[in-house]
């Protein structure tokens, strides 16, 4: 064999060995890239629900100082958190007995958030009520579907909170 073919040979082998090396990280990829992808969308979905959580938590702080809600969550004097981000937009609609925080999904394959601050008589939850005749409580819900619609408000009806339908109650993050 000469030299010539001797060196076109050992370049296919390697070119051939190059192209199996490819396919099997392409093949690889392809197996791991949903669970790539899940993760992300997961870590996506945990800043709505770290921002509305806090912002629940600040809203029970203010009006704990204030005996009402803040009505913009630039007085809840929280730095991190922005009312727009890649994913998501934020947003709050107050009433005198409730505030209701949005984490409005940008993106049709993410869940919104909504979260809720009431004010309820302290006699329904505690016995010693003559020191704070009105307390508050909170609840974080998630839509059940991924999308850009605003997700229903929780309630407060015979002192109880609870998420509407179509959402589901997701443990709060204080950070």
């Amino acid at each position: 064999m000469s030299q010539q073919s001797s060196k076109s040979a050992s370049l296919a082998s390697n070119v051939g060995g190059c192209l199996v090396s490819l396919m099997v990280i392409g093949v690889l990829a392809s197996l791991v890239m949903p669970s790539f992808q899940a993760k992300l969308r997961i870590n996506k979905q945990s800043e709505p629900k770290d921002y509305i959580s806090l912002i629940n938590k600040r809203q029970q702080a203010y009006f704990a100082e204030k005996s009402v809600f803040s009505t913009s969550v630039k007085a809840l004097r929280i730095r991190i958190i922005k009312t727009e981000t890649e994913n998501y937009k934020y947003s709050h609609h107050t009433t005198k007995k409730a505030t209701f925080n949005y984490g409005f999904s940008k993106q049709k394959d993410l869940k919104s958030y909504v979260g809720g601050v009431f004010v309820i008589p302290a006699t329904k939850v505690e016995s010693n009520s003559s020191k704070n005749p009105i307390i508050t409580t909170s609840i974080l819900c998630r839509a059940d579907s991924a999308g850009t619609i605003k997700p229903p408000e929780p309630t407060y009806e015979n002192g109880k909170i609870a998420c509407a339908t179509g959402t589901i109650e997701m443990p709060q993050t204080y950070d």
